[in-house]
């Protein structure tokens, strides 16, 4: 459905990412659930593809297209036909990486942003810790100044694409022990940093082909030119980070539902019962009249949101 926020262009690359997702990805997806993981090149495809850097400056390796790029590339995910695999991609393209275009020196977005953009390298966000989920002003991994470096001890949990992430968006204490909001920062962490370590590729009751793990920091040097914006102002950039984040799931999740109400439909009209479709029974034609509201509803509080946003 031709939506009024959405331009020709918006359309054609609406049409671009469909017939990638169905034709290159969803034919695997039941494989990479069962093996619990995802080939590397599905990243470096995408990036050649131009979906990573979509809404993205020109100047950093992206597309320069609007926000509503994003919103077409979360809306397309349910046709991989695996959660997995749109949450690592989505967090490659609207998590861990717009934070660094948005603060990055130029020397940063060349290091770290145009090679995720490519899908040269695999991007993680590194916020959740064992003790501090949402709870961001809590978080105990500390970044230590020793001459001209960074020295990061600590643990983060529930991180996906931390298995293989060839860097980390990562949240760090910078401030004094009791500082709070006040005391935190951010810094792009390459995970080639001796002292850095995956604990555990936690098992998941869903999302299988998407890796989430347990990552631990002990005394990883960094040099202080990988900070992100200014020193303890990264629980302000984590906030600011979160608007886009947490939209884009939001357009995702409803094109999820309108999914999953499309082949339940699909289903009933298909299945017979006492010599008539599923669908013809009225129970079930007020049950779907609901959602298909709750959903449109959904929809047009997440445009609104991203035409906010955007």
């Amino acid at each position: 459905m031709l939506m009024t926020f959405f331009r020709e262009e918006h359309e054609l690359y609406r049409r671009s990412v469909s017939q990638f997702l169905e034709k290159e990805i969803a034919p695997h997806a039941e494989e990479w659930e069962k093996a619990e993981e995802f080939p590397r090149w599905v990243f470096k495809r995408c990036g050649e593809l131009g979906f990573l850097g979509s809404h993205f400056p020109e100047d950093c390796g992206g597309s320069g297209g609007d926000w509503w790029y994003s919103a077409v590339w979360g809306e397309c995910m349910v046709k991989a036909r695996s959660a997995g695999v749109a949450m690592a991609l989505m967090v490659q393209s609207d998590m861990a990486t717009p934070i660094i275009a948005e603060l990055g020196t130029r020397e940063q977005k060349d290091e770290f942003l145009a090679p995720a953009l490519r899908g040269d390298k695999i991007a993680a966000l590194g916020v959740s810790e064992p003790g501090a989920g949402s709870d961001v002003a809590s978080i105990r991994t500390t970044a230590r100044k020793v001459g001209g470096d960074y020295v990061i001890n600590g643990a983060k949990c529930w991180i996906t694409n931390g298995t293989r992430a060839d860097f980390i968006t990562l949240a760090v204490r910078t401030g004094a022990e009791g500082s709070g909001f006040g005391g935190i920062s951010l810094v792009t962490f390459p995970t080639d940093v001796p002292g850095f370590k995956v604990t555990r590729k936690i098992k998941k009751i869903g999302n299988h082909a998407s890796d989430t793990a347990e990552l631990s920091f002990e005394d990883c040097k960094i040099p202080q030119r990988y900070l992100l914006g200014q020193e303890n102002h990264g629980f302000y950039y984590i906030m600011m980070n979160f608007q886009g984040e947490r939209l884009i799931a939001a357009v995702s999740a409803v094109s999820g539902a309108q999914q999953c109400l499309d082949e339940t439909i699909k289903y009933t009209t298909d299945r017979s019962a006492f010599g008539r479709p599923i669908l013809k029974f009225q129970v079930w034609r007020h049950t779907f009249a609901e959602l298909a509201t709750e959903i449109e509803a959904a929809r047009w509080l997440s445009y609104r949101a991203v035409d906010l946003f955007n």
